[in-house]
């Protein structure tokens, strides 16, 4: 399984595994479907909405590794 980092697109995410969703989700990024939230690094998505681009990288690794 890949591993997920900071430079990671948000759509190559979802696509590798649509069940990472909840995770955006939770961080207030509703707007998943947008062609410009798809194209944003996991690191810029978390600065617009002030979430620990870090933990939000342990927690999504954590999660494709099960």
């Amino acid at each position: 399984m890949a591993s997920i980092t900071k430079d990671t697109i948000i759509g190559e995410i979802l696509d590798l595994d649509e069940t990472t969703a909840p995770f955006f989700l939770e961080m207030g990024m509703h707007c998943l479907g947008c062609p410009s939230a798809r194209g944003e690094t996991l690191e810029q998505a978390c600065a617009v909405h002030g979430v620990d681009a870090d933990e939000l990288v342990s927690k999504i690794n954590a999660h494709l590794s099960k």
